[in-house]
Order: C-alpha cells, then structure tokens, then sequence
C-alpha cells in the first residue's frame, strides 16, 4: 500500500508512533501591574499612567514613548524598561503616530542610446570650487547637451539642493522652448544626493520627463559632462584664486559665456556650442552621430 500511494515505510511509521504535539506559544508572564524607583518602592500602573497623561498635557506632548520614559526615570526615578512605556501608551491611545514613510521613486538605470540630434540626452553634475579668501566651497551645476555640448543652463552657490537642481531643469528648458513640448530630452546624472532625492524626481514626474541614473563607478557614462568639468578646472577654476563668492560667481559666469559662445569643439566641426546648435537648425552639417 505505501508504495502504491508513494509514501517511504520510515515517513509512515514516524507519523504513526512518534507524532509530535504542536508546539504551544508562550505568552510571557503576566504583567505585574506595577513598576519599582530606585528606592524599591513599588508604584501601581494606574499612577504611573496619570503621570503620563499629565506629561502629555503638559510640556511632553510632542514626546514619543521613548522620551517619556526618559521623563518617567529623571522626575520620578523609576526604572522602567521602554517597552512597558510604550504599552501603556498604547492602553492610554496617546502614541504619537509614526511618521508616513515618503514614496520612492524607481530607479531607472541608463541605458546605451545613439544621439542624432540636440535636446535628445542631457547630462548633469556638480562640480565643487573653492574660494580661498573665504575658505569655503562653492557648487556648480550644470546642464549639458551631449549633441552640440552647449551648456544649457546652470546654477552657482553656496549650496546645492535637489530643488536647485530642479529650478535649473525648468529654465533649461524654457530656453530651448521644451517646457510644454511632448517631446523632451532625457536627463542622466550619477547618484548624487541631488538627484537620488524624491524632490527632484517628483519634479522630472511633473515636467514630463525621463530621469536614468548611471551606475555607481561607471562615470564613462556621464562622460561629456565630465569632460566639460575638466575644462571648467583647468580654464577657469585652478587659473583663479577666488577672494570672494562674488568674484568666484562673476568668473564662472564670464567663462560659461564664453565657453557656450567662443570657445571652438572639435567635436562638433570645429565651431563653439551656440553656433553649433543655431547653425544645425537650417543647415545639414556632416556631424557624427553620437554612442553613449
């Protein structure tokens, strides 16, 4: 019969002579109903939750379980473990409510793309500089069109958040007339803090725009922009010892116009980015096509 129904003999008769009882999940013992101070005095629940309430209503209400009972050991020298605070919380319904956790955008990773044209792929990134009179830093980021390698647009500051970042994407395209066009460039950045952030994704969302991310360690990927950094250190930034954020933002600003407007790339037929992009409007240049 056991081999009929395909059951091993040793399967049948562990079953049969040693069935093992289910086993019973211990609850813990039951609460005391009481907590001890420092003094081996015991202190009933219901006061200890009265004093809870009353921290509460008082200057405790933003408080967490964890705090009060920081407050319960320092005021009334109980010892208490966290856990039973947050019990009687609990009983009492004055639990502060947990924080929403904020919804993550995907990831979405770049991926190999062959560019024929402007305002197909953008790159950008953040570059540090610093300014010795002061002795600090000061950021630049920047827009790059992979086709005609114009600067789009960027920002210098102080600091640089994901709403900066954001800011500049908006008027990137409102200088390229793309704001409310449905078809748009694809922005790549690395993983910066800027760009990892929901702001700046939830800004891409509403401007209708794809956002992919390189992979860590893979700045080839981002290469242009990059190769615009360099550029920007050795012409601009190492040639210069700021003394103030001011002098530092009107040379990098001077140098972003005559980067976009004079200096000539070999790369797009010997001519500066502006030209470039102005002159491919009208003209059919014999310009490669562009890997990434």
């Amino acid at each position: 019969m056991l081999r009929i129904v395909g059951i091993s003999r040793s399967t049948y008769y562990y079953q049969k002579n040693y069935r093992v009882e289910e086993k019973k999940v211990s609850e813990g013992r039951p609460a005391p109903g009481y907590s001890i101070t420092k003094n081996g005095k015991k202190v009933p629940d219901e006061l200890i939750n009265e004093w809870l309430l009353e921290e509460v209503a008082g200057d405790g209400y933003s408080y967490g379980y964890r705090k009060l009972t920081e407050v319960l050991r320092r005021k009334y020298k109980l010892v208490m473990n966290k856990k039973k605070v947050y019990r009687l919380c609990k009983e009492l319904n004055i639990l502060r409510p947990q924080r929403e956790k904020k919804f993550k955008f995907p990831r979405k990773l770049a991926r190999n793309r062959i560019i024929t044209a402007s305002n197909q792929l953008w790159e950008v990134d953040v570059k540090y500089g610093y300014i010795t009179g002061e002795d600090r830093f000061f950021y630049i980021l920047s827009y790059i069109d992979v086709f005609d390698r114009s600067i789009i647009d960027y920002h210098i500051g102080l600091r640089c958040t994901a709403a900066d970042a954001a800011q500049t994407l908006q008027r990137a395209l409102l200088k390229r007339q793309l704001f409310n066009q449905k078809e748009k460039p694809v922005i790549r950045s690395d993983n910066g803090t800027q760009f990892t952030s929901n702001t700046f994704q939830k800004n891409c969302e509403d401007f209708d725009i794809e956002h992919e991310r390189i992979p860590p360690k893979t700045p080839n990927m981002n290469a242009h922009i990059e190769a615009f950094h360099r550029i920007l250190e050795d012409d601009c930034l190492s040639r210069n010892e700021f003394q103030s954020y001011e002098e530092a933002y009107q040379e990098v600003t001077d140098f972003m116009k005559f980067y976009n407007e004079r200096r000539i790339h070999s790369s797009i037929l010997d001519l500066a980015p502006k030209e470039f992009y102005e002159k491919q409007k009208t003209e059919s240049l014999n310009s490669k096509e562009i890997r990434v």
